[in-house]
């Protein structure tokens, strides 16, 4: 079974964007703001546990997501296409 690429990589924006976003909120609501280093913030420059880094990881995410969501089910049809035709059974003429 084939994955559809773009609907994969939409997917993953939402999941991965949103997600983080949603995530970040989480912590604020339990812990409050803190302006500690994250290791998220330092891949995604400006992210930190605030309301506004809150919105420039979901910037950088939103992009992260489609970009890695689109090279996973692409490589994912790529090894189902190798692996399905060696496994598949060989046509017989009578």
């Amino acid at each position: 079974m084939k994955l559809n690429v773009k609907a994969f990589a939409v997917s993953c924006v939402f999941i991965w964007g949103f997600g983080l976003l949603f995530l970040t909120w989480w912590v604020i609501a339990f812990y409050g703001v803190t302006g500690e280093a994250t290791l998220i913030g330092r891949v995604y420059r400006g992210f930190s546990i605030s309301p506004v880094g809150s919105l420039f990881g979901l910037a950088w995410a939103l992009p992260d997501g489609l970009i890695g969501g689109a090279i996973f089910a692409w490589v994912y049809n790529a090894l189902v296409a190798v692996f399905c035709r060696r496994d598949a059974p060989e046509a017989t003429v009578a």
